[in-house]
């Protein structure tokens, strides 16, 4: 027997708290079918997420195309059936994979499972990232560097607490419904061990009345905790929480039952989510919004 998981019709951070909800009460070697073809739109949290949720299952599992034909080639551009190729069961029609000239997806998907592929990644992105962060967002040229060093690390975080890869994407669109301004967002998500359970493997679990998945989250994105001894480590994400406040940005991330955000004026979200339906690992999203005119 197969269970059916339906994907919706625009998926981001926000409604793919609808694929973990019915993910969550399933065996992992339960076959699943994940359900896209009414789907019309992703952002780069919901392609990577999608291939997390593969790393879940015992059994490889179907993935049903969008049948929706611009979705589908914004899939195909964006590489993201390359990937599923290699994790997914694919039923349907895949487009073909045509240059469409200037693009807004600024870094297609991409694994990420080992320093080299940050490199690559860094590498990739660079002069693309500075034409859109300068013309689109109008942001000061020395945001481009940090923007790089912020994507590094997120990155990074996958390498040092997930034991296992994760996927990365960057798009710049027009976030009409949020900001109504340009904006540019970063996704890296992976079904690793996550932030509690790698915190765990080092220190052992906290003797205290709560010690779970939000607070391993605050100690970590917020407090700069690690798993490492080492003096300085454990400041990626801190840091990467600074760079976001410091241009305005969002900046959030889900591990396990729990989701920490940094949260700007322009958003209505909360800055800790408990009792979420339980995920392995962490996702990871940066958004930065075009520069406001009185900044």
């Amino acid at each position: 027997m197969t269970t059916i998981i339906s994907v919706p019709s625009s998926l981001d951070d926000q409604s793919f708290e609808h694929i973990f909800d019915q993910l969550a009460a399933l065996p992992p070697d339960e076959k699943i079918l994940v359900d896209a073809r009414r789907t019309r739109w992703s952002s780069p949290y919901g392609l990577t997420a999608l291939l997390a949720v593969a790393q879940t299952r015992l059994e490889r599992p179907a993935l049903a195309v969008p049948e929706h034909e611009d979705t589908a080639s914004y899939w195909a551009r964006a590489s993201f059936f390359r990937h599923a190729a290699t994790v997914y069961e694919i039923s349907g029609k895949v487009p073909r994979t045509r240059s469409s000239g200037e693009s807004s997806v600024l870094l297609e998907v991409t694994p990420v499972s080992q320093t080299a592929d940050i490199h690559t990644v860094v590498e990739n992105i660079q002069q693309r990232a500075q034409f859109i962060l300068q013309e689109r967002l109008h942001l000061e040229s020395s945001v481009t560097m940090r923007f790089t060093m912020a994507l590094s690390e997120v990155c990074q975080n996958v390498i040092e607490h997930a034991g296992t890869g994760g996927w990365v994407a960057v798009q710049a669109y027009r976030w009409q419904q949020q900001t109504g301004r340009s904006v540019v967002v970063i996704a890296v998500c992976d079904a690793g061990m996550g932030f509690r359970k790698s915190m765990e493997s080092s220190q052992g679990p906290r003797l205290t009345d709560r010690w779970d998945d939000g607070m391993a989250l605050e100690e970590t994105v917020m407090k700069g905790a690690t798993r490492f001894r080492d003096p300085g480590r454990g400041q990626g994400l801190a840091g990467v929480r600074r760079f976001i406040g410091k241009w305005h940005g969002k900046f959030s991330v889900r591990s396990g039952t729990a989701r920490i955000a940094v949260v700007p004026v322009w958003d209505d979200d909360v800055p800790l989510k408990e009792d979420l339906p339980s995920f392995p690992g962490a996702q990871v999203q940066l958004t930065i919004p075009e520069k406001f005119p009185d900044k």
